[in-house]
């Protein structure tokens, strides 16, 4: 029970990489406030969370609306009394070939992505402030040995990527850890290219050294309660690929 007592923020968790780390982080004995758009599958999360033994609230949030942010912290604080880690998630993902991506799906990918990151890390500042841990979610699409169709996509993740380091920097003297995951897991995004292009897929599992996708809890999830324990208490300030080997970040 690494994380006993911890409550924690996971934005997006109705499902896939969100609903992973939510459950490993009440495996660890954190209280899990579970966000998201779609209420249902936050009670569904909750309620395996509460199969376990776990403690979990549900909250409605729109990630790109700023009031809805801020209203979200405010009833996590309300019902837990406090916060100590924050995931950012959740985001809309613009991916297409530079000339296929609209300014729409472009400015989506980055008020979902790099300014609700930066929102949700400034309304939990004060919170997190002497024992606070945020986990940002990047991507090693940046990193990609082809990275045709996937520009946009990683232009906002390196964005969170650059303000992660700043608020590592930052905030780290204030007792604030800040660091990102690469990760590569069986969200249902993944799982659908891997049926729709089943021939890249089969190239994409053969570039990772491990031959396998990542599970979204077992992989992932438990990274991030391991980051976010004592004994990553000096970790700050970087991103790491949780990726089986693929990206080799340096």
């Amino acid at each position: 029970m690494m994380l006993k007592d911890k409550v924690a923020l996971v934005t997006g968790a109705g499902q896939g990489v969100g609903q992973g780390i939510a459950l490993a982080l009440a495996a660890e004995g954190a209280r899990v406030a579970v966000t998201g758009r779609t209420e249902s599958k936050l009670e569904t999360t909750c309620e395996l969370i509460r199969e376990r033994g776990g403690d979990a609230l549900p909250v409605v949030c729109q990630v790109k609306d700023e009031a809805s942010l801020a209203n979200c912290v405010e009833a996590v604080v309300d019902h837990f009394g406090g916060l100590q880690i924050l995931v950012n998630n959740a985001q809309e993902v613009p991916l297409g070939e530079l000339h296929q991506v609209t300014d729409k799906a472009f400015i989506a990918g980055f008020e979902s992505g790099p300014l609700a990151t930066m929102r949700m890390m400034k309304l939990c500042y004060p919170h997190l402030k002497g024992d606070g841990c945020i986990i940002n979610l990047g991507s090693s699409s940046a990193k990609r040995w082809d990275i045709n169709g996937f520009g946009a996509y990683a232009a906002t993740k390196e964005a969170i990527r650059a303000l992660s380091r700043a608020a590592a920097c930052e905030w780290g003297p204030e007792g604030i850890r800040t660091n990102v995951i690469l990760p590569h897991a069986k969200s249902p995004g993944l799982e659908w290219w891997t049926r729709e292009y089943p021939e890249q897929a089969e190239e994409f599992i053969q570039s990772i050294p491990q031959r396998r996708i990542g599970e979204c809890e077992e992989d992932i999830g438990r990274f991030v309660a391991l980051l976010c324990s004592e004994g990553s208490s000096y970790i700050n300030g970087q991103s790491i690929a949780v990726d089986g080997g693929q990206s080799l970040i340096g």
